[in-house]
């Protein structure tokens, strides 16, 4: 493995290989392997396989404990955006594992590297290297240090529309009249934040604060989903 890589890991994660063999192998693909027969390597295939469940199990416990108000198909969603190809795949790149990856020269000339579905499969293979060179608990420092803070900092916020999700709710059993209200206006213009009550059929649900109208207005709705145990 490059050694610049394996310091970036360390200085980075702090994730230093016992059994370097696993790393090189989660670092393999197949047509790499199939150019080179006499070698006696093995592709990621099988570690992708097992990082795949690793990071289902991870993310599904992460979103479990930090979500408490989001019932179980809110959670079957949310995890659907973030254990996915396009996440995955963006992730590898992130981290650049498509610079590191033993490619066939098939695969190569035909751009292996941008492929989304080679990187899923780079990411997934990582995590099922790592898992089995230092367990579960090293996975969770890693996650925990770069994909739960992206969770949490809203890279997937478009499944968090807590509007959204307050209206389907008010409105499973018929029409309800959802209005959301500024109650007032704090701070100087540059730190302005807004408050905002979320109101349905006249009666005041909730209350939420925000830097701009939006914001304030899905705290509310956020606030309302809780109380209501939704």
């Amino acid at each position: 493995m490059n050694e610049k890589f394996l310091k970036r890991l360390k200085d980075e994660f702090g994730i230093v290989f016992q059994n370097i063999s696993l790393l090189e192998q989660a670092f393999t693909h197949s047509s790499y392997v199939n150019e080179h027969r006499g070698n006696r390597l093995s592709d990621n295939e099988r570690i992708e396989f097992l990082g795949d469940a690793v990071l289902e199990l991870t993310i599904s416990r992460y979103l479990f404990e930090h979500y408490p108000e989001m019932s179980e198909g809110k959670l079957t969603r949310f995890r659907a955006t973030i254990v996915c190809e396009a996440s995955f795949s963006q992730f590898a790149k992130e981290l650049g594992f498509d610079k590191e990856i033993r490619l066939g020269r098939g695969e190569e000339q035909m751009n292996g590297r941008k492929r989304s579905a080679l990187l899923c499969d780079l990411f997934e293979s990582f995590v099922g290297a790592l898992y089995l060179d230092q367990g579960l608990d090293a996975v969770l420092d890693f996650l925990k240090q770069f994909v739960f803070p992206k969770i949490k900092a809203g890279a997937f916020s478009h499944v968090m529309d807590y509007k959204t999700q307050l209206q389907e709710w008010l409105q499973k059993n018929g029409e309800v009249l959802i209005q959301y209200q500024i109650l007032e206006e704090v701070g100087p213009a540059h730190e302005k934040q807004f408050v905002v009550a979320v109101i349905a059929d006249g009666k005041e649900l909730a209350t939420g604060s925000g830097k701009t109208k939006k914001a304030a207005e899905q705290a509310a709705a956020e606030t309302a989903l809780k109380n209501e145990k939704v």
